[in-house]
């Protein structure tokens, strides 16, 4: 037989071959019937529950806080400062007396009308007893009406000047650094100091002519400051500007916040979110998601079988993927040990991440 393989060394080969490719046939055929009974191990997985997640619809922007009410206090006439009785930043109250100027001059000639309208009054009353007895004309008697109404006018005047030389505070608010020092000569309309109302800010800022129809009064607004990193200020849409900036083509909105603590001021720069909608929405954590192509399917545990299952997703947010069709609340899918998974496997819950606390 040696022999014979020596002389036909190629029909040696084939057998050989034909030998080895007819047991692997034969192995393939075992197995498909069932001839390896060893049990496929479960792939180790980590769940969690499809349910309803808040999704925010916002738009974003930059804006600047603005005092509710702001103005720079000049004088109205010309004079020197006499005293100042407030500090750089107080907090004052409507009508505080914050600048005084020089008032010698009114005070006296103040002293003088009313000492005149006092002596004019006592003659008013002279001539009207001396009139009702019929010892005086009617005509004199209009003639010290006259006297007297003018003296009081005189009075008027003259403390009308006098308070033109105290500045006092139109609003409550918080004052800026005074421009002025005792002995300054002011002239009116020279600043003095500069008060804001900021127990409400007005934030401005600008969006795109694309969201106008979006846009109402109304509408929260959520702004935060690099000041305050973990602190939202929240406040509402109060008003949309009647035109469209040419230039830019956005629209200037103003909203207003509560600012109680006063940790807002004038001029700084605050990242805004206007919130268009506020909706639960059912959803996955977007680890869950596996994108094939032009296809996104989960893998949907149960039973301790994972199946594979199409999915249409929708909108996005940090953490989570919006499905609108294909799972239904409560089903379980698979976040962790997915690349071992197929249609059918067999799995392990090794860990269930416990249900969204994010919905409203």
């Amino acid at each position: 037989m040696l022999a014979n393989l020596r002389r036909h060394p190629i029909a040696a080969i084939a057998a050989v071959v034909l030998a080895v490719v007819a047991g692997f046939v034969l192995w393939r055929l075992i197995l498909a019937n069932g001839g390896d009974q060893r049990p496929m191990m479960p792939a180790q997985v980590v769940v969690a529950p499809a349910g309803p997640v808040l999704f925010i619809d916002s738009i974003e922007a930059i804006g600047t806080a603005r005092a509710n009410e702001s103005v720079m206090l000049t004088a109205k006439v010309t004079d020197t400062v006499r005293r100042i009785n407030v500090a750089d930043g107080a907090v004052v109250e409507k009508g505080d007396i914050l600048v005084e100027l020089t008032n010698d001059e009114e005070s006296a000639l103040l002293a003088e009308a009313k000492a005149n309208l006092t002596e004019a009054e006592q003659q008013y009353a002279r001539i009207s007893d001396l009139v009702s007895r019929g010892s005086y004309s009617r005509a004199r008697l209009d003639e010290q009406t006259a006297a007297r109404n003018a003296a009081r006018a005189k009075v008027e005047a003259i403390a009308a000047r006098l308070k033109d030389r105290l500045i006092r505070a139109p609003f409550a608010g918080v004052l800026g650094f005074r421009q002025v020092s005792p002995g300054t000569l002011v002239q009116p309309n020279t600043p003095i100091i500069a008060i804001d109302d900021i127990d409400i800010i007005k934030l401005e800022f600008a969006l795109p002519e694309i969201y106008l129809g979006a846009l109402r009064p109304g509408l929260e607004v959520i702004a935060r400051s690099a000041a305050y990193e973990n602190r939202e200020f929240v406040g509402r849409v109060t008003g949309i500007d009647s035109r469209v900036d040419p230039a830019t083509r956005t629209v200037n909105v103003r909203a207003e916040i509560d600012n109680p603590e006063h940790l807002l001021r004038a001029g700084m720069l605050l990242t805004v979110m206007v919130i268009r909608e506020r909706a639960d929405r059912l959803a996955v954590p977007e680890e869950a998601v596996i994108p094939v192509q032009d296809r996104q399917f989960v893998y949907v545990i149960k039973d301790g079988v994972a199946h594979q299952r199409d999915v249409v997703i929708g909108r996005r947010q940090p953490g989570y993927v919006e499905i609108t069709k294909g799972l239904k609340a409560g089903e379980t899918v698979a976040i962790e040990g997915i690349v071992r998974l197929f249609d059918g496997a067999p799995v392990a819950v090794q860990a269930a991440r416990p249900a969204v606390d994010v919905a409203s």
